[in-house]
């Protein structure tokens, strides 16, 4: 009775880790729809035959020039922007073992901002390297937050709550750097350091997207391989040493894996905030917290997300001008108020 028992629960298991999957393979559909979509809205209409033409090189002109000169690499970079930025943010809420972890809650986020305006107002240089200049101190802003909570956490044995209040010390301090640097600077450059600072995934060149795939796919390569340190960690950091995880190492390496893959992706496209928040907590109330399954599901869901935003950015401003960490703080502002009442309330 007890082996049928059991093989009952063991079909009952798998059946329920096949429909998962099946819903992974919905959701990879569904973006693909809602790619086909964004390729044909915009202030130049393609309908359904030239968006298939433009993808497979039927047509010349301006569809071809619209497919693959604006739209796809705009669709690309979200795709990978939000794989990227929701993959950061359950590496640091998995580490942590803390909801509230995400690049823009630590002060990555912010300050790679810092770095971007320190840049673009303090160097600023010529046309030519400009880009490549503000994204290089962009980068440096935000693996210098990185350092600084590690730092803290190492030096004073901080605990997940203190880090995240860590965080958000350092993110009201890059942020007070940003505004002063900005008093001192003339109209052009303000304007110049705002447009930066909105989140926006239409300024990459298929090139800088190369650069961004590579470094996530390693990024998520690496979360793979320790997919079943991490599922110890949940029980407790006790608990993973017992069973033979470096919890100390585990957490350098992961915060550095998650600090460089935020850093480029905000480089590249500015501040998009709360994505890394809002996309594992949506794949946990999916899949529940088994990173086996987890993984997948929040890259997924977070591609899905940042794409949705700017594809309805696109839509409901028709000139594609409105920034989509506008969209996603608008989404992700709420479900961290939630979180802390939540937290308030046990």
């Amino acid at each position: 009775m007890s082996c049928y028992a059991g093989s009952s629960t063991t079909a009952k298991y798998h059946e329920q880790v096949r429909r998962k999957w099946l819903l992974f393979a919905g959701l990879i559909v569904i973006t693909l729809l809602l790619s086909i979509y964004a390729i044909s809205k915009g202030a130049y209409q393609l309908s359904p035959v030239h968006v298939i033409q433009g993808l497979i090189g039927k047509v010349q002109g301006n569809p071809h020039l619209v497919v693959w000169n604006i739209r796809m690499p705009r669709i690309a970079a979200a795709v990978v922007a939000g794989w990227g930025l929701a993959l950061s943010g359950l590496i640091l809420q998995s580490l942590l073992r803390n909801p509230l972890g995400s690049p823009s809650t630590l002060g990555i986020s912010q300050g790679a901002a810092f770095g971007a305006v320190v840049g673009i107002i303090l160097f600023n240089s010529g046309s030519v390297y400009r880009l490549y200049s503000v994204t290089l101190f962009a980068f440096l802003g935000a693996m210098t937050a990185t350092w600084v909570i590690l730092l803290l956490a190492k030096l004073k044995q901080l605990s997940s709550e203190a880090i995240i209040l860590a965080g958000v010390a350092l993110s009201s301090l890059f942020h007070s750097g940003t505004v002063l640097i900005q008093y001192f600077a003339t109209e052009t450059q303000v304007a110049s350091a705002l447009f930066w600072t909105f989140g926006d995934v239409a300024r990459s060149s298929w090139n800088e997207i190369g650069i961004m795939t590579v470094i996530v796919i390693v990024v998520s390569v690496w979360v793979s391989l320790h997919r079943w340190n991490l599922n110890a960690l949940l029980s407790g950091e006790e608990t993973a040493k017992g069973l033979g995880v470096s919890v100390e190492s585990l957490r350098i390496q992961g915060m550095m894996m998650a600090a460089l893959v935020s850093a480029v992706i905000t480089a590249f496209h500015g501040v998009i905030a709360f994505l890394g928040l809002l996309a594992p907590h949506i794949a946990k109330r999916i899949v529940g917290a088994d990173h086996r399954l987890l993984i997948p599901f929040t890259c997924a869901i977070g591609a899905a997300l940042l794409l949705l935003a700017d594809t309805t950015g696109r839509v409901l401003i028709g000139s594609g001008n409105l920034p989509v960490g506008i969209l996603t703080s608008f989404m992700g502002a709420p479900m961290f108020l939630y979180l802390l009442m939540r937290g308030v309330r046990r």
